[in-house]
């Protein structure tokens, strides 16, 4: 704690700054020019840190202080009361829709188990950013499946990005890097993706830590679960071993849900990205968040074990796309009559009419002045009746009018909190951490859009 001692002391004392009275200006130039310097500069023999299996120069004073005291400081806790609370949500899912809102995946359009797995292998190592689903993917292979071939994609890996669509993502020599490497070790092993469950032995945990510890693959924790979670729903590979070693996929959904359920709790909410300099915070709640979805799991199993799901990775589909980017986001809108004094609630921004005045037969427009979660509204059944997975083709959940998780969060009280999920900044890249260092006698410096 000595460095941000110091720094804090320094701001107090080095300037004279007396708290009974207004900064001057050369006090406020005093204090920002510090602040820039601890948290934003760094010089020569700072020392390094070692990760991404890299040695780098710190960032900053604060960066060291960050790196080894972020744990303590966010202090990343799971609450077996809310786990608990959470598993009998999901019990009662289970047993009212059957094990559908777990397995629901894509459609994989008629392919065979060998070409699915192919296509998945390939891209579970590639971040789309939600510019390009899997079934794009399908649609691509069916075109020209030597797009997916290992020894093209070694070879030719920037084709392969070029043809796949993300060439205009950034951090393409990471991309290309990734793609080298997992096909490499196809190459090296003589062997395809739909081979690898029995290259390991019918093993999914030896497959998982094949493919973590294939470095610079881009088979991080998250995406090695979320290609082997795909491979036994799709029904490409039957009856692994150790298929309940895989976690929920971390991301901003399901650690969004985690923390507004409670089941992770941190002693003070969590820090901006611009903080966060080398994405220790991001870290730690990523593999908090994967623990707590565990537990989860581990209680519903313990509690029903012959009505519950084979894996805790199986809650991930649930909880990432039903409750995350459908029903736990500010989707209910409030809009105001440009030509009368009223307001009204809608479950789409993009509409542009008055609705009251629609049913009254007159044509009048309107927009938006709010919007809110739909669980902390007494209208948001408007929202969640809407919802694709409630009224669309072959709904998992007809007739629902609520969150299933608003007994758990209680979003209509005073103990709920909108807390928001972490954000990372990259290490590497144009505008990663890396370009952003500067001299403390330099200035300048910082992320660029």
């Amino acid at each position: 704690m000595n460095s941000f001692s110091l720094f804090f002391k320094t701001l107090l004392s080095k300037s004279n700054i007396s708290l009974s009275k207004d900064l001057t200006l050369d006090e406020v130039r005093f204090i920002i020019s510090k602040i820039n310097e601890y948290f934003y500069t760094n010089y020569d023999s700072i020392g390094h840190t070692t990760i991404l299996d890299d040695e780098f120069a710190y960032f900053s004073e604060f960066h060291k202080f960050w790196e080894r005291y972020h744990k303590d400081i966010l202090n990343p806790q799971i609450d077996d009361l809310q786990c608990s609370l959470v598993a009998d949500v999901l019990h009662k899912i289970f047993v009212k829709h059957g094990r559908q809102p777990f397995y629901e995946l894509y459609n994989t359009h008629s392919l065979i188990p060998d070409e699915i797995c192919r296509i998945r292998y390939f891209s579970a190592n590639q971040d789309f950013r939600g510019s390009r689903d899997f079934e794009e993917l399908f649609e691509i292979y069916r075109d020209d499946p030597s797009i997916f071939d290992k020894e093209n994609i070694n070879q030719n890996p920037e084709d392969f990005l070029k043809n796949i669509g993300i060439t205009s993502l950034s951090q393409n020599d990471k991309r290309v890097k990734y793609a080298v490497k997992a096909s490499q070790l196809l190459i090296d092993n003589n062997i395809e993706p739909y081979d690898l469950l029995s290259f390991c032995q019918n093993d999914i945990k030896k497959i998982r830590n094949l493919l973590i510890n294939n470095r610079g693959s881009g088979f991080g924790n998250k995406k090695t679960d979320m290609f082997l979670r795909d491979m036994v729903v799709l029904g490409v590979w039957s009856n692994p071993r150790n298929f309940d070693k895989l976690d929920v996929a971390s991301d901003i959904n399901t650690v969004k849900v985690a923390l507004r359920a409670r089941i992770l709790k941190t002693d003070i909410v969590l820090v901006s990205s611009f903080l966060d300099i080398f994405c220790y915070q991001y870290t730690l709640i990523d593999e908090m968040n994967a623990k707590a979805w565990r537990r989860v799991w581990e209680i519903w199993r313990r509690k029903y074990p012959s009505e519950c799901i084979e894996s805790p990775c199986l809650i991930d589909y649930l909880v990432y796309r039903v409750i995350g980017k459908e029903f736990c986001k500010e989707s209910l809108y409030i809009f105001k009559c440009e030509s009368e004094n009223h307001t009204f609630k809608w479950h789409s921004a993009r509409n542009r009419s008055c609705q009251i005045c629609r049913k009254n037969k007159i044509k009048s427009k309107a927009y938006v002045i709010d919007k809110r979660l739909p669980c902390t509204d007494n209208d948001g059944h408007i929202v969640i009746e809407k919802s694709k997975f409630v009224s669309g083709d072959n709904p998992l959940f007809p007739d629902l009018k609520e969150c299933p998780f608003e007994a758990v969060c209680k979003p209509k009280t005073n103990i709920f909190k909108k807390l928001n999920p972490p954000k990372s900044i990259s290490i590497l890249g144009q505008t990663g951490w890396e370009s952003a260092k500067t001299k403390g006698n330099e200035g300048g410096g910082g992320l660029m859009s």
